[in-house]
């Protein structure tokens, strides 16, 4: 499965293909409120966002994964980060139009998280529209996917306000940053639904 290293660019952010020069940026992004992220898996300290990035490396080398760094178009400042995962090619057969793509059929969008001096800002959105759009546009996958703590209400909601879709409850699904075994809100969107996404997302940056 090829995952090529992308920048994906966008007026408020850019998103870095996640790399070790980002380790201790990303440490002292989570560094002023690790409150805020008592339903996410986030590093703390350099230690901890040292496995974070090696981890995500080690996925990206195996093909499962495409991880960002979240940089602020401002001033360069990292602020969190994001990947592509679960990344499915599927198996069609000969002489379908899809046979022998390169990329993906459909991917999950997580692991994100952002900086305290981001929330509230133009970020996150833009930042679904980047990924959103190379995920439809580019690799022009059939569905992205997102999981979500089912407690955290922000997400869930953040979610749904982008246009993604819920599709139920995955009950003890993963280890959460609680370190129980929690339950997932799955929500999705799909091709055919993009186009109506895509224009919400715009509305939503230039609104």
């Amino acid at each position: 499965m090829q995952t090529e290293d992308h920048v994906l660019s966008g007026r408020h952010v850019r998103l870095e293909p996640l790399d070790r020069r980002h380790i201790e940026s990303l440490a002292a992004a989570s560094a002023h409120e690790p409150s805020l992220y008592q339903w996410s898996p986030v590093p703390q300290g350099i230690p901890e966002a040292t496995r974070y990035v090696e981890t995500a490396l080690a996925w990206r080398a195996e093909g499962r994964a495409v991880p960002f760094a979240t940089v602020r178009q401002a001033d360069g400042v990292v602020i969190g980060s994001t990947r592509f995962f679960d990344i499915e090619r599927w198996a069609w057969p000969q002489g379908h139009e899809r046979h022998g793509r390169k990329y993906a059929d459909a991917c999950e969008i997580g692991y994100t998280w952002l900086a305290r001096s981001a929330l509230r800002t133009p970020v996150n959105t833009e930042a679904k529209l980047l990924m959103l759009t190379h995920a439809f546009e580019v690799w022009q996958v059939l569905r992205v996917c997102f999981h979500t703590d089912a407690r955290n209400l922000r997400s869930r909601a953040a979610l749904e306000r982008i246009g993604g879709k819920f599709e139920g409850i995955l009950r003890s699904h993963r280890m959460a940053a609680d370190f129980i075994a929690r339950d997932s809100v799955r929500y999705s969107i799909i091709a055919a639904e993009w186009p109506e996404t895509k224009q919400r997302l715009q509305e939503m940056l230039h609104g």
